[in-house]
Parts: structure tokens; C-alpha cells; sequence
């Protein structure tokens, strides 16, 4: 028997929920969605507000520090290097959600792109936000910005969370037919 962790994406793949369906089970209804430039249903889902809440504490903490007396150039400018990229890249799967991208060019394997770059982003975020934090010395601006840091990298990790599932499967090696 060999064990091994494996992450299974719960949300949206990068087939699309068309690709599951047979095409003798479609109706006009889902044809028609299928045909709508954007995904307005992506607007109003728990991962699509996630993405919208995480985007507002990135800008709030670069706005926070970017407006504040520095007293370490170096913590501050790789906070805001490191809130900038992660913004970024959180409104480009944004986008590629909105505008179902994910369906058009399955070459890529969108699940594992966004996994990836959650999870070295929110690892460059914790680093990031407690590196403000330590330095902060106190002065208001710059302790809302590790403030909001902390809180995106909460998020980070909720959608994570919320988006993947990391289980121990147990695997046997004869199989049973």
C-alpha cells in the first residue's frame, strides 16, 4: 500500500462545467450562459468575493505604506513589492474567471496555476507583513499596512481553503475489477 497526499480541486476546473455534462443533457438554458461573454454568477459566489475582498486589503496595505514615513526603505519597499505582485496576480485569475478563460485555453492547467500562486503568495505576504510589522515603530500608516498584510494572507489562506482539498488518500496496488 503506498500513501500519498493529494489536493483535489472542489471549485471550477480547468475543463469547465461544460466538459462534465454529456451534450444530449444540455438545455437552451445552459447554452445561452455558455454563449455570455462574462460569468456574472462568478460575481456573486463565495470565491469570486473572496478575490474582490482580498484585492481591497492588498491595495488599502500599499496604500497604507506608500503614504507613511518610512523608517526601514528596505522592509517597505518589499512590502509593497510583494502587495503589488500578489494584487496583480489575484485580478488576473480574476479575470480569467469573469471572462472564462480557463475554457478557451486548456493547455493550461488553471487549478495548479492558481494553487501555486496562492500558496507562494501568501507565504511572501505572511513574510512580507511581518517584516512591516517589526519595523513599524508605532507610526500609524505603516502598523494599518501590516495590519491589512496580515488580514490579505488571512484571505489568501481561506481560499486555499475554501478551494482545495488536500487529503490522504490510501492507495492499494492490485486492483480490484
Amino acid at each position: 500500500m503506498s500513501h500519498g497526499a493529494r489536493v483535489i480541486r472542489t471549485g471550477v476546473s480547468s475543463a469547465g462545467p461544460a466538459a462534465t455534462s454529456p451534450p444530449a443533457a444540455s438545455s437552451s438554458a445552459s447554452a445561452s450562459s455558455d454563449g455570455e461573454l462574462v460569468d456574472g454568477a462568478y460575481f456573486r459566489s463565495c470565491a469570486g468575493m473572496l478575490k474582490v475582498a482580498q484585492m481591497i486589503s492588498l491595495l488599502v496595505a500599499f496604500i497604507s505604506v506608500n503614504n507613511s514615513q518610512w523608517t526601514n526603505y528596505s522592509a517597505y519597499s518589499y512590502f509593497q513589492i510583494v502587495t503589488m505582485c500578489d494584487l496583480v496576480m489575484v485580478l488576473f485569475f480574476y479575470i480569467i474567471h469573469i471572462f472564462r478563460v480557463y475554457r478557451m485555453l486548456t493547455c493550461v492547467s488553471w487549478p495548479l496555476a492558481e494553487f501555486l500562486h496562492y500558496l507562494i503568495g501568501t507565504i511572501l505576504l505572511l513574510i512580507a507583513s511581518i517584516v512591516a510589522a517589526s519595523k513599524s515603530y508605532n507610526v500609524t500608516g505603516l502598523v494599518a499596512g501590516a495590519t491589512f498584510g496580515f488580514l490579505a494572507t488571512i484571505l489568501c489562506v481561506l481560499s486555499i481553503w475554501s478551494s482545495y482539498k488536500v487529503s490522504c488518500i490510501t492507495q492499494s496496488t492490485n486492483a480490484a475489477v
